[in-house]
């Protein structure tokens, strides 16, 4: 019986240790997951405000780096959603109170008038003069933010030459749309290689969004006072693994995998992720493993799987059953890392790393790892996004082709469209010397008007911009056929420096330019 007891003792307290343990495990990860501490006189209703835009010190900067454009739009937006949620709300209201209180004849009554169409009083909604100034538009979109039920964010996306370009997304738009917004503000190629990514300068580690993630739900994973950054930047390694699938799915061969014909590639794409399943590469090889809470680095020998990262035990075999789980893929996002080898004595740059997007600082939490150069770093990264996000990154890939495709179309119909004038000016040779259009001299005009008033110069109005001249090699004498009202003033001052008076077309040119007196020619 004793002994019974006292076993049972000993249970008890490996289970309280196993306990305490357990717990203490729970609060450091709530200490890496958890900002640093925060003052405690910050004021709540700066929190609330700093949850509305990132990359800004305040909302209301914030606001007045919007483009007039996108703060009309969405001043318009917070206040067309207003507008239709107080109309809800104050219908709900009254058919609420007109329920309680009616007698179930009159119930009935008042359900079926409820079915005809009913005209809103939005007297009481439109009192409100519109907005005039940017300032009064900052400030009702100030108001609008925080009574709107969709989150909204205003952030600073960064581009590569430092300057930068603010935008106004919503939780329901994808990095995908994002980027779209993108191409139109900054008139790029618009190749599948642009990406949304992250920097934390903290950790000096870098992520490329995927295209169908949320940015809203991506950005509210940083801490409040974070130094992170977005940047609107060309990856070229962003859909490599599609591009150039022989080099996930072919790397134990030896031979030269830069020649493989097209035909080829698309049999690996249609063989890896047509099917059912999607097949995940077969890498392993040798990594080196940094030590928690130490500059050191160990070599192992890791095989990717299609739920994490494996490793071989000392004194095991490469089997599946001796394999041991280094990380899972599900709560985990991949970053690359910016100059290791500096920071924690790295054996070479190629690193990256593996954690949990909340964790914004150092914790035993993050799983490093070193790879001997760039090309095996290349394998590792982009193997690991496909076991992780599996079809869902080939069906970003397809759209993102077949994006660029349809924007190309646009633009090639764009300019293949004869009633739009080409935006640049187009110097073409006029009429022959034997037909009207020449000068007396019998030397061809030359014209810089678009093509379209080329064919017709009679559509060309007086005022317009686009001048036709002529020019003779000799004199130098300059013949206005139709004069712009626009032309500069330093070409104005060559025109009445000249020595015109002895040409008939330029008799009262003077006038026709509306010249000072000081610079009239004499």
């Amino acid at each position: 019986m004793w002994v019974l007891v006292s076993s049972f003792h000993k249970n008890m307290d490996d289970i309280d240790a196993m306990f305490s343990e357990l717990l203490g495990e729970m609060d450091h990860l709530s200490q890496s997951l958890s900002p640093a501490a925060d003052p405690p006189e910050a004021d709540p209703a700066l929190h609330r405000e700093s949850t509305f835009s990132i990359g800004f010190t305040d909302l209301n900067e914030s606001l007045n780096e919007l483009e007039d454009h996108d703060l009309d739009a969405l001043v318009a937006d917070l206040g067309s959603k207003s507008t239709t949620q107080d109309l809800t709300t104050h219908q709900q209201n009254s058919s609420l109170t007109d329920d309680q209180f009616a007698p179930p004849a009159m119930t009935q009554r008042s359900e079926a008038a409820a079915a005809l169409p009913q005209t809103p009083n939005t007297a009481g909604v439109q009192q409100r003069s519109e907005p005039q100034t940017k300032a009064d538009k900052i400030k009702m979109a100030l108001e609008k933010l925080k009574e709107a039920k969709v989150r909204k964010l205003i952030i600073k996306v960064m581009m590569s030459d430092n300057s930068s370009k603010t935008l106004m997304v919503d939780e329901r738009q994808t990095v995908r749309e994002v980027l779209d917004k993108l191409f139109e503000k900054t008139h790029c190629d618009c190749n599948i290689n642009w990406s949304l990514c992250e920097t934390n300068p903290e950790l000096q580690i870098e992520r490329g969004f995927e295209d169908h993630e949320s940015l809203v739900e991506l950005l509210s994973e940083w801490t409040r006072h974070s130094e992170n950054k977005i940047y609107f930047v060309s990856r070229p390694q962003k859909y490599v693994m599609f591009t150039d699938p022989q080099i996930f799915y072919m790397w134990k061969k030896k031979t030269d995998l830069t020649g493989i014909n097209e035909h080829a590639k698309q049999l690996l794409l249609k063989e890896h992720f047509g099917g059912s399943t999607l097949i995940v590469p077969d890498l392993e090889g040798m990594l080196y493993l940094k030590e928690d809470g130490k500059k050191v680095w160990k070599s192992r020998y890791f095989v990717l799987r299609a739920s994490g990262i494996y490793y071989v035990p000392k004194g095991k075999t490469k089997s599946s059953s001796d394999l041991a789980c280094f990380i899972r893929f599900d709560k985990v996002n991949i970053y690359t890392t910016n100059n290791y080898k500096q920071k924690y004595r790295a054996p070479t740059n190629f690193c990256f790393m593996l954690k949990h997007p909340c964790i914004q600082k150092e914790s035993h939490y993050i799983k490093f790892l070193c790879c001997d150069d760039e090309h095996t770093l290349l394998l590792w990264v982009n193997s690991i996004r496909i076991a992780k996000y599996g079809t869902g990154l080939y069906k970003n890939y397809q759209a993102a082709v077949k994006r660029v495709s349809t924007l190309q179309t646009l633009q090639s119909a764009a300019h293949k469209d004869p009633r739009r004038p080409h935006p640049t000016t187009q110097w073409t040779q006029g009429p022959a010397a034997n037909d009207t259009a020449s000068d007396t001299t019998g030397h061809p005009m030359w014209s810089c008007a678009p093509s379209h008033l080329q064919t017709n110069p009679e559509a060309m109005p007086l005022g317009s911009a686009h001048s036709q001249v002529h020019l003779h090699p000799k004199s130098q004498v300059l013949k206005i056929i139709h004069m712009s009202h626009h032309l500069t003033s330093s070409l104005l001052l060559l025109l009445a420096t000249h020595t015109f008076k002895t040409h008939p077309h330029l008799m009262c040119l003077d006038k026709c330019l509306n010249l000072e007196p000081a610079m009239r020619c004499q």
